[in-house]
């Protein structure tokens, strides 16, 4: 993959950036082409090799026809549930080297989902921040929306996808359901009790 000055780019877990010039270095007697990223969220400049493009996941931003494809897969309800904390930070930790903002998505939907229900870690919060920006200063880019309204529509297609998932996970149906069956028979019981002392008439 190859790039034009001015193309926008992502370089996975440092976000979107600006290609400003193409130029030729000579390092330890190699001579090598790098591309001089102008990175969008702190304004740093990063060198890259042309040839190691492929290797570290340099890859365009998205285009303005994905970003649907982004919400829908934000709020469809579909999200991996790992227990086991070292497979979930080393599977979450392998997507967000990919550069895909769609993996990264997945991580930002699967932490999002978890930190409902238990404390993260601090290397699990850090990963959530990450992912959070990547996928809101990318869209925001794309599209050019301010970030503030990007985040929230990120957060309502988040609240569709975790209300899917409550409604169609066996294990948070059945549990309702039992609750209920528990709570009937004790007013009918109230209820009886209460007859019975009225009739007394104490």
């Amino acid at each position: 993959m190859t790039f034009q000055v001015g193309d926008k780019v992502i370089y996975p877990n440092h976000g979107l950036g600006v290609v400003e010039r193409i130029e030729t270095k000579t390092i330890l007697g190699t001579v090598c082409d790098f591309y001089q990223l102008r990175m969008v969220a702190n304004e740093t400049t990063v060198l890259v090799p042309v040839n190691n493009v492929e290797s570290v996941g340099l890859r365009r931003a998205v285009c303005d026809e994905e970003i649907q494809k982004l919400y829908g897969l934000l709020s469809d309800g579909n999200i991996d549930s790992h227990q086991n904390w070292k497979g979930r930070f080393k599977d979450n930790s392998d997507r967000m080297r990919t550069g895909s903002i769609y993996d990264v998505v997945e991580v930002l939907k699967s932490l999002c989902y978890l930190s409902k229900s238990k404390n993260l870690s601090f290397r699990e919060k850090r990963m959530l921040d990450r992912a959070r920006f990547l996928v809101i200063s990318e869209i925001s880019e794309v599209t050019h929306q301010p970030m503030a309204g990007v985040e929230t529509m990120v957060d309502e297609a988040l609240c569709r996808c975790f209300k899917t998932k409550d409604e169609t996970t066996p294990a948070r149906r059945p549990a309702a359901a039992m609750a209920a069956k528990v709570a009937a028979p004790k007013v009918a019981i109230a209820s009886r009790a209460t007859a019975r002392r009225a009739l007394s008439g104490n």
